[in-house]
């Protein structure tokens, strides 16, 4: 059993690798830190990004849809996923999740992946539902 502070060295270092373009050193480190806490958030979100660059589409899909069970109001994460799916050649199953990125953070890239023009999120306490 590692120590916790081997564990976020791990991490860190594994962050680093994955900035580096070296996914396959990050996942090999991210395993270790998973193994010890097998709940931790940001690692499999780590993991499904260095599975993604591997192009381990099945992997990355396992660990993004894990990471959305408990965060389903995680823009990013419905991106990446959306990506995914898209990579994988699975674009119907990809557009809600691009949608559902864009509603949740109109960031560009997240609007331009849902197909939208531009998207405005409708005021506090406003009830037109665009009907």
């Amino acid at each position: 059993m590692t120590s916790p502070e081997t564990n976020v060295i791990q991490f860190r270092a594994a962050e680093q690798l994955l900035e580096a373009r070296d996914p396959r050193g990050a996942v090999t480190l991210l395993d270790g830190v998973l193994e010890a806490h097998p709940d931790h958030r940001g690692a499999r979100l780590l993991r499904a990004r260095a599975y993604f660059l591997q192009a381990r589409l099945r992997s990355a899909e396992e660990e993004f849809r894990w990471v959305l069970e408990r965060e389903p109001d995680n823009a990013y994460v419905h991106f990446a996923l959306g990506r995914t799916l898209q990579r994988s050649s699975r674009h119907e199953e990809a557009r809600p999740h691009f949608r559902l990125a864009a509603a949740l953070d109109p960031r560009p890239d997240f609007v331009e992946a849902a197909g939208f023009d531009s998207f405005e999120p409708p005021p506090p306490g406003s009830t037109d539902l665009g009907n």
